[in-house]
């Protein structure tokens, strides 16, 4: 799992910051559950099959020692190779980054839908109140798109402006959804506590 940035920084969870297996398996239960709850601000449903889920350092870290316990990942290469795919989608001062989910329980209507909402991943957008719409940027490191069918899962990029960012600080709503042939819903504005985790992210 991959995604770009438009700007260079540091790492933002590096080689020493993690812990190694063994406390991990000590801390994990108390670790999982201060990140689920974290997780709860930064959740944004999207009608009731589309989910946004903004990543940031802490659930990205969660991932990165998920996976490295799951793996049995204690060599340096196979952990720098977890940083290295995770880092990127952690934002970076001026942006959000997000796990798109498209979900559907049955098999049949998920094959169906995912054909008609082919190219969706480009028409979300975020919208901070005063300024035009911001649409995704998706999948920066593989096309998860074919043919047929666009995929259950995407990362997405929004980028802001900093007249945006500062008219969120000021206590601008933001609001978010998707504009497509096949599914057009707003969640405008978002909840308080979305919007209070959300301007964590960005850098002023």
């Amino acid at each position: 799992m991959t995604g770009n940035t438009a700007t260079a920084h540091a790492p933002a969870i590096t080689r020493d910051s993690l812990m190694t297996l063994e406390a991990y398996a000590r801390a994990r239960n108390e670790f999982r559950a201060r990140v689920m709850a974290h997780k709860q601000a930064r959740k944004v449903a999207l009608g009731d099959s589309i989910t946004l889920i903004f990543e940031d350092e802490l659930t990205l870290r969660y991932q990165i020692q998920e996976m490295l316990r799951v793996e049995r990942i204690f060599e340096e290469s196979g952990i720098q190779d977890e940083l290295d795919a995770y880092n990127p989608l952690v934002p970076g001062g001026s942006n959000w980054k997000a796990t798109m989910l498209i979900e559907y329980a049955d098999p049949d209507e998920r094959r169906r839908e995912l054909a008609q909402l082919k190219g969706v991943e480009d028409r979300v957008w975020v919208r901070i109140a005063g300024h035009d719409r911001v649409f995704a940027i998706a999948d920066e490191d593989i096309e998860r798109e074919n043919d047929v069918k666009t995929s259950s899962v995407h990362f997405l990029r929004f980028e802001l402006t900093g007249a945006m960012k500062q008219a969120l600080r000021d206590g601008a709503t933001l609001g978010i959804g998707v504009d497509h042939a096949h599914v057009v819903v707003a969640n405008d504005p978002i909840a308080a506590d979305v919007r209070e985790s959300l301007l964590g992210d960005l850098a002023f």
